[in-house]
């Protein structure tokens, strides 16, 4: 019996499916840990809430630029070695927040962070959609967009318990995750390499590829990036002023309510990504941008009669759609490049993503410095549902033109 062609990448096995899936899953919840911190870091620091956003929003800047500079890195250097840089970045800004004495420490961690993360975004994202089970190849869409909401959720919640129940409460979730990390980049280090383009042997250059995107797929990918700018627009709000928002509106001290909105959010989320993982791309992000709207309406309502109550529910709603849209979206983007070019693609996907999370939450956070957090909230939800409703209306044409396609093929 013949053997693989010379050169060809191995067909791993699926340990190294999840533990991909675990390494993005790790990183998004070590994203999501200071949210939950946020407010304990304000009463001790006495910072702002334009402080506090700049801080969430260099972690998005310094995502983009690991995106941006080395986004399709892995394509040709591999998804292994990218990772294990990754990994090792993690590990050191997790070392950052833990020792963290002031803003300056945590502007520091948040840079290193987030240079974690972008290096590691693009060679995930292709991991995943290669490393799929051939009886499952939906599976490594549905890891990726479901990874970062199984991750958000679980840092908002872990680190609230932590936080407000266990000893050394900015610390000890870091201290937890770095042993996290350890142990992956372990498994990182033996896992096979899976990019078909990577270099096997020999020397290359350190030259990363630009951020591309395919000619033919590009009027798919701008409406499609709607949705994306949407739904991680609501995210960086959640991640950034959401927890003080809840505990002005519960009335609480609390910091586990803070993190559990954060986790209630991310939660149903994964919740309707699951319910959904089988439906067709663009029927997904459609059900998605429905459930959006109708979340950010019940936020203003919240917001409105000034009911708790009102504003957990519509976080439940927001964050059904926010799943629901973001699966659809990253499914039928995904679909959209090459398996050689599929890093550059899934890099620009979160280019866009983390430009959505940055700068609308560094916006909020200085009208909340101006005009208070509730009105800003208002304007902000308001503003979100705007895109939300000129994406519906664009997906829907984009449905309907593949289906006309379709009918005529």
């Amino acid at each position: 019996m013949a053997g693989p062609a010379a050169g060809a990448p191995a067909r791993p096995g699926a340990a190294a499916f999840w533990l991909v899936g675990t390494v993005l899953v790790l990183l998004m919840l070590s994203s999501s840990v200071p949210s939950a911190l946020y407010v304990l870091y304000q009463d001790r620091w006495d910072l702002s809430s334009g402080m506090i956003t700049v801080v969430f929003a260099l972690y998005a800047v310094t995502v983009l630029a690991g995106l941006l500079v080395f986004g399709s890195l892995s394509d040709t250097l591999g998804r292994r070695p990218v990772l294990t840089a990754g990994l090792l970045l993690a590990i050191v800004s997790m070392g950052l927040f833990a020792a963290a004495q002031g803003p300056v420490w945590l502007l520091a961690a948040r840079a290193v962070q987030g240079l974690a993360v972008g290096l590691a975004t693009g060679a995930m994202g292709a991991a995943l959609l290669e490393l799929a089970p051939r009886s499952r190849p939906a599976l490594g869409a549905q890891v990726n967009s479901a990874g970062p909401t199984v991750g958000i959720g679980l840092g908002g919640i872990g680190a609230g318990l932590l936080v407000q129940y266990a000893p050394a409460p900015t610390s000890l979730s870091y201290l937890i995750l770095i042993g996290a990390f350890a142990l992956c980049l372990a498994g990182v280090l033996r896992m096979p390499e899976s990019a078909p383009g990577a270099v096997r042997s020999g020397g290359f250059a350190l030259a990363p590829h630009r951020i591309h995107v395919p000619a033919p797929a590009r009027r798919r990918f701008a409406v499609l990036i709607l949705t994306i700018i949407a739904v991680w627009s609501v995210g960086g709000f959640y991640l950034s002023l959401g927890p003080h928002l809840a505990l002005s509106l519960l009335e609480s001290t609390n910091y586990l309510a803070g993190g559990a909105t954060v986790a209630l959010l991310a939660g149903a989320a994964t919740a309707a990504q699951l319910l959904l993982g089988r439906t067709e791309a663009l029927r997904t992000a459609v059900l998605g941008l429905l459930g959006l709207l109708a979340g950010l309406g019940l936020v203003l309502l919240s917001l409105g009669l000034g009911s708790a109550a009102v504003f957990l529910v519509a976080t439940a709603v927001l964050g059904s759609g926010w799943g629901a849209a973001f699966l659809g979206s990253f499914r039928a983007l995904s679909a959209l490049a090459d398996p050689v070019h599929r890093g550059e693609l899934t890099a620009a996907v979160y280019v866009f993503a983390y430009l959505a999370m940055s700068v609308p939450a560094v916006l909020a956070g200085l009208f909340t410095n101006l005009h208070g957090l509730h009105p800003t909230s208002v304007g902000f939800m308001a503003a979100v549902a705007g895109v939300c409703a000129l994406a519906l209306l664009a997906t829907l044409r984009l449905g309907a033109r593949t289906r006309a396609g379709r009918g005529t093929a």
